[in-house]
């Protein structure tokens, strides 16, 4: 079945997808597919924006990844890669720093009061100055938390896949500090798909690693990176950079995604293959 047809297949009354390829070193096509337009809730997938943000000001000098921050011995790097020991909703530790991956939204919310403090600027401005009006996401807003609280058109998050694909906003070396693994050693579990051990994860970025299942299907490969939202969308390149894809929708993530959203990925990487 089509890539297309899956996502017709697809819960909610609103939703679209975007595959994207690269053609050649700075070129890539587009291929769209549902709605592109409509507002929708980011939930998680804020987090790839956030994160961008604050490796923006570490690139900028305003902050470091070794800054202290969180629980005793915790960093930003920490809390980027979920490693810090905090608790999943609660600035409460767990765990000390490095011991296990715990998926944390109070980490990113540390995370965006210490950009704020480091900046100068509240964090929803500090956002739409260095990372969305650069990659012209004009209709996509940061409203309330770090964590979970963007709203914006797929045609948007389009641009953000493209700029982790090719990234223009932060140095070379950060750029792939971004995408590789931190502390690879840590076991934790990947909301919605259970307890992996390793449960590797990057800066702000998810790793797939050797995951399975995945929300990525079986065709992306290892090195793929990305973020899924309870709100019922993702956002994944694979290791090599040259597809990725995007989705947004109105039905909340559950159950239908586990299974959906393997396929159409698998699919779509089906098709991007047969294309060249």
């Amino acid at each position: 079945m089509a890539a297309s047809d899956l996502l017709a297949g697809w819960p909610g009354a609103s939703r679209g997808a975007v595959i994207v390829k690269r053609d050649t070193e700075d070129d890539f096509e587009l291929r769209p597919l549902g709605e592109l337009d409509a507002p929708h809730e980011w939930a998680s997938v804020t987090k790839v924006a956030v994160g961008l943000a604050v490796l923006v000001a570490v690139d900028e000098g305003l902050m470091a990844l070794d800054d202290e921050l969180g629980p005793p011995g915790a960093t930003v790097r920490h809390l980027l890669s979920h490693a810090s020991g905090l608790g999943p909703d609660r600035a409460v530790a767990l765990s000390a720093p490095e011991r296990k991956r715990i998926y944390s939204n109070a980490g990113f919310e540390l995370l965006g009061e210490h950009l704020a403090r480091r900046s100068g600027v509240p964090l929803d401005e500090y956002v739409r100055r260095e990372v969305l009006d650069p990659l012209g996401m004009e209709r996509t807003t940061l409203a309330g938390s770090a964590a979970a609280g963007m709203v914006g058109p797929l045609r948007d998050l389009v641009s953000l896949l493209v700029e982790v694909m090719e990234p223009s906003l932060l140095s070379v070396e950060l750029a792939a500090e971004m995408r590789t693994i931190q502390y690879p050693a840590l076991a934790g579990i990947l909301p919605g798909f259970g307890r992996f051990d390793p449960c590797p994860w990057g800066l702000g970025l998810e790793v797939k690693g050797t995951k399975e299942p995945h929300w990525t299907g079986r065709l992306w490969d290892p090195r793929s990176v990305g973020h899924f939202g309870r709100a019922g969308g993702f956002l994944v390149t694979n290791g090599s950079r040259d597809l990725g894809a995007v989705s947004l929708g109105d039905a909340p993530f559950g159950p239908w995604a586990v299974t959906a959203w393997p396929a159409f990925l698998d699919e779509a990487a089906r098709e991007a293959a047969a294309s060249r």
